[in-house]
């Protein structure tokens, strides 16, 4: 098989080149997907990444090693294998980041990539279901929806947090990020309105593009210092799969920088341990890689949740029925309803936390809501210092990779989210949100609020990735970097990288609304360099 352009992965990215590629109709595309198509209802349905997390049908289902960040745990790394990618299991919030993130990626020496070239590409994804304002698009794929989901706990931390001296903000994705409110969704009619919803389905009967599922990419193929193609297994069988003029990794800051190296792009000495023979020295690939590590402050309230709202099969039932009737209720709701971009300091110049508030509490989402009335005050750090490896664990892109992501390894980022952790606490002296709080149960009454090595271990103890991992392949102009600011792959022709592995800084915030962005910025400079 051959085509113009091959994008290896559909996931925000990837689908949303593979719709502006195609849109001419004079180019042919194939988009190879390693999962199938994004049939499970669960999908679709808003509250269902507790039942396609962890499913292997629709999750790669990695497993980060040992962290001595985290005390020594191993943690799960959810990422999408299926139409959607990520955005098809994730919790549907839609963050930008900061104006100053994209200028220090441009003041990095990638020119193009400052707010005021990327902004329009924000605007030109979005249909924005809000207020008109400068920056927002109502013209683009992606529904973008105000929360309508009004829960009476969410409405009191927000509230007790402006009491606090917090200011509220009604569109965190604005020139300013900073203050408290409510998440704004990837969400349309109380569906999930996923890359593959908002650009493959209206690009599928194009006769230019070929969706072709369950196609693991195996090998990049190369014509001397040219990819000339892929090695890729469909349906179980491996064939060449040949690009007239690109090769697009959009395989995430997992898949991407795992088939580079499998394909001899790397550092030398990592992959000759493998018996890979060097296409190309590049020493950056699986290195700087980034996440948001949350803590999870858990309170005990008199305010109904979620918790005891599905503690039993008739409950369930009604919701159930409430959500085919009306696409309402808490099946229709986002993993996090209340979100704050706060300052961990006073004196910084820009929000360096995130809080996620989720009118439930659980101990892992496969596990299921505890027994009793909660709410968890999720907090992140935004720009995490620490940065981790992705290595090989074998030469085959069947073996999954060795994923280390270095938590906390940074004196900065200790202080951070201890301070955000402290702040959690404090926001619950008040009202409303104290009058509504029983019981502090986590971290708990035995450690104390300003005992902050017993909060570090907390953290340490409890915290887990909130699956926003980056950087692994990323775009600069020094040595560390595999991409330049046209993201075309430093010594080799023909190959380019779109997705979240590119940033050279994480995003301050949920990384699906930059990666979607990414594969916008992508199709504009791949054809104008086709022109």
């Amino acid at each position: 098989m051959k085509f113009d352009y091959i994008i290896v992965g559909a996931g925000s990215a990837g689908c949303a080149l593979a719709n502006r590629l195609s849109a001419d109709g004079r180019t042919q595309v194939a988009l190879l997907e390693a999962g199938g198509r994004d049939l499970n209802p669960w999908i679709h349905i808003p509250v269902g990444y507790f039942k396609t997390m962890g499913n292997s049908s629709t999750d790669w289902c990695y497993n980060a090693e040992a962290d001595a960040g985290l005390n020594g745990r191993a943690i799960p790394w959810p990422r999408g294998k299926v139409l959607g990618g990520s955005s098809s299991i994730n919790g549907l919030l839609y963050v930008r980041g900061q104006p100053d993130d994209f200028n220090h990626w441009q003041q990095l020496g990638n020119k193009g990539w400052g707010w005021e070239d990327v902004m329009p590409l924000f605007k030109r994804s979005e249909h924005w279901e809000g207020a008109d304002a400068p920056e927002r698009g109502k013209d683009g794929p992606l529904n973008v929806s105000e929360n309508k989901v009004d829960r009476d706990i969410v409405t009191a931390w927000v509230d007790a947090a402006v009491a606090a001296g917090y200011k509220r903000t009604f569109d965190y994705n604005g020139e300013d990020q900073e203050g408290v409110g409510y998440f704004q969704m990837t969400m349309k009619n109380g569906q999930r309105c996923s890359s593959a919803v908002a650009y493959l389905k209206p690009a599928r009967r194009r006769k230019n593009l070929h969706i072709i599922t369950h196609a693991h990419a195996e090998k990049l193929l190369f014509k001397a210092k040219q990819c000339v193609g892929v090695q890729v297994q469909i349906n179980g069988i491996s064939q060449a799969v040949h690009a007239g003029r690109e090769v697009i990794l959009s395989a995430g800051a997992i898949g991407s920088p795992q088939l580079l190296m499998v394909s001899g792009i790397g550092a030398a000495s990592e992959l000759g341990a493998h018996g890979i023979q060097i296409k190309h020295e590049a020493p950056g690939v699986g290195k700087n890689m980034q996440d948001h590590l949350q803590a999870r402050p858990i309170f005990k309230t008199t305010a109904s949740t979620i918790n005891l709202e599905i503690n039993s099969i008739y409950k369930r039932l009604r919701i159930a029925m409430t959500y085919a009737a009306s696409r309402s209720g808490p099946m229709a709701m986002a993993v996090s309803l209340g979100t704050g971009f706060l300052k961990s300091d006073p004196a910084l110049d820009r929000p360096d936390i995130q809080f996620h508030i989720q009118p439930f509490s659980a101990d892992s989402p496969a596990q299921g809501p505890h027994g009793f009335s909660a709410f968890t005050a999720s907090v992140l750090q935004l720009r995490p210092e620490s940065t981790g490896t992705l290595s090989l664990r074998s030469a085959s892109m069947h073996d999954d990779p060795v994923i280390r992501p270095n938590y906390l390894s940074a004196q900065t980022d200790c202080d951070t989210i201890v301070r955000g952790i402290q702040i959690a606490r404090s926001l619950c002296d008040y009202d409303p949100i104290k009058s509504l709080v029983t019981e502090e149960y986590a971290p708990g009454k035995n450690i104390g609020r300003d005992d902050t090595d017993a909060i570090l271990n907390w953290a340490r103890d409890t915290a887990t990735t909130i699956y926003h991992p980056t950087g692994t392949c990323k775009m600069g102009q020094d040595k560390m970097a595999v991409v330049d600011e046209r993201l075309r792959v430093r010594g080799i022709q023909g190959l380019r990288i779109a997705d979240a592995s590119i940033m050279p800084v994480i995003t301050s915030g949920n990384t699906n609304a930059p990666a979607i962005m990414i594969g916008e910025k992508a199709s504009d400079m791949i054809m104008e360099d086709a022109a």
